[in-house]
């Protein structure tokens, strides 16, 4: 968010063009159609696979910022830049319960990626939903600023919470809500059938196993996007910038997973430093949210937050790789169910 002035309510503003924003979902929706059509035939993904589709992710949102700071300026592209880090950094907490969920209903490996792609699309979905009722609530409510800043400080300690807690996290398939509503309603099969979510049993139509870890995932991107548009929110009020960095964020997951499938649970700190960096955003909402009624209140600049955000990253990082130099793989697992 710009800290040279404060926008009070009715007066977000976006750099985002109807052309812009089209463009912009277009291409989304190409990539998504893309990656569809990769998984169109069940496959385990190789490591070089994997890579490479990882390496075209990466480089294209940062290629779109470079194409943002130049056009629309420095300002905007910080922004877009901060935003970016802090979404994709949240987006490996997707990975952990995406992780969970894939062991838990022991999806088979030539499936894995289907699913992941399921909830990715669902996640761009619900975070669209989020982001225009953000707006929303930005440009009608001069307290949504604290509304925002309440939630990421909750979430906060709730990571905080279970981080310390320090006991091993499992997905126990029967205790969630989704999958008891689901086979209220109909019944389920032990077996999958390939990418069916369905198939006709004894005269009746039945659930597949892939059906329900896909409405399971759904589930979780509800609660993401709870966390993860007020986080971006803290850094831009450019509802464009919060949608881009989001799509951005999450196209690569599905490459992501795979590359660091073997390397995820060594990450045993990552959940303290997403605790710190969205508390770091929680106040940052709160004193901009304020420096509009007391304009003697500081603001911290938006380049500084990336530099905490890098700083934060790094460090936890490194603690992670250190603290579990000597962990087998498939080490325990610290990072909340928190579906």
């Amino acid at each position: 968010m710009t800290e040279l002035s404060y926008l009070s309510a009715g007066e977000l503003s976006s750099v985002g063009t109807p052309m812009l924003w089209a463009v912009t979902i277009v291409g989304v929706l190409a990539l998504l159609v893309l990656d569809f059509l990769v998984t169109r035939k069940p496959h385990e993904v190789s490591i070089k696979e994997a890579l490479g589709w990882s390496a075209f992710y990466i480089a294209l949102p940062l290629a779109f910022g470079v194409w943002v700071w130049s056009r629309f300026g420095s300002q905007q592209g910080v922004e877009y830049l901060t935003g970016y880090l802090v979404e994709k950094s949240l987006s490996v907490d997707n990975l952990f319960v995406f992780m969970l969920l894939l062991a838990a209903f022991a999806v088979p490996a030539v499936l894995a990626q289907r699913v992941l792609l399921y909830g990715i699309t669902g996640a761009l979905v619900l975070r669209a939903v989020f982001i225009a009722l953000g707006a929303a609530a930005l440009q009608t409510l001069d307290f949504a600023f604290l509304i925002f800043a309440a939630i990421l400080i909750v979430t906060a300690v709730k990571l905080l919470r279970d981080a310390l807690s320090g006991h091993e996290q499992k997905v126990d398939i029967n205790k969630m809500r989704s999958v008891r509503l689901l086979r209220r309603f109909m019944p389920v099969v032990d077996e999958y059938q390939g990418t069916r979510m369905t198939v006709r049993q004894n005269g009746r139509r039945a659930l597949t196993p892939l059906a329900l870890v896909v409405v399971a995932v759904f589930a979780t991107d509800i609660v993401f996007a709870v966390d993860s548009v007020p986080a971006v929110y803290g850094i831009t009020e450019d509802p464009y910038l919060v949608f881009a960095t989001n799509a951005f964020a999450l196209l690569g997951l599905r490459a992501l997973y795979f590359v660091l499938h073997a390397a995820l649970s060594r990450l045993v700190h990552l959940s303290y430093g997403l605790a710190f960096i969205l508390a770091f955003i929680g106040v940052k909402l709160g004193l901009h949210w304020a420096h509009g009624i007391w304009p003697g209140v500081p603001q911290i600049p938006t380049l500084a937050s990336l530099g905490v955000i890098i700083g934060v990253l790094v460090v936890v990082t490194l603690t992670s790789l250190r603290a579990t130099r000597n962990a087998a793989p498939g080490a325990k697992e610290t990072i909340a169910d928190r579906h």
